[in-house]
């Protein structure tokens, strides 16, 4: 596999972007928690992208995307597996997501459903989870875990 490029706080704008062609958010894209990489095309634009966000020795893995171009190719799961061992290194033991679309995905990766409540209980201090507190949306969401 070959490693994403970490992103920066420069990237975020095009990330934010990239994140909204693929309907999916971009809460605490610049903050400092929060942990992103991306593959770039032969022209410089983001064609897929990882990341994820941690609380104590919870990790909310977020951001996994790859352009509709790329879909199928296995980058997406790439990318996951990459995130995962990233919070691992880190001292994560548990992984987290929302996803109300990619649930057959991420079930290939080990994660089961868990209620929403019990995600963000553990991940309450992460940008993303605040901001869909605040919003409401984390009453639509469908969360998912798995230990590390």
């Amino acid at each position: 596999m070959r490693e994403p490029i970490r992103a920066t706080p420069a990237d975020a704008f095009l990330l934010g972007e990239f994140l909204r062609s693929v309907d999916l958010t971009t809460n605490g894209l610049g903050d400092p928690g929060t942990y992103l990489w991306m593959d770039l095309d032969p022209d410089g634009r983001i064609v897929a992208t990882t990341g994820f966000e941690l609380a104590d020795d919870n990790a909310l893995i977020r951001s996994v995307a790859v352009a509709p171009s790329m879909r199928g190719t296995g980058r997406g799961t790439e990318l996951a597996q990459f995130a995962l061992e990233q919070t691992v290194s880190l001292g994560a033991k548990r992984a987290w997501l929302m996803s109300r679309r990619s649930g057959p995905f991420w079930q290939r990766l080990g994660f089961v459903p868990v209620n929403i409540h019990q995600l963000a209980a553990a991940l309450l201090t992460t940008a993303q989870v605040r901001a869909f507190a605040e919003t409401g949306q984390l009453d639509y969401e469908t969360a998912w875990t798995r230990p590390l």
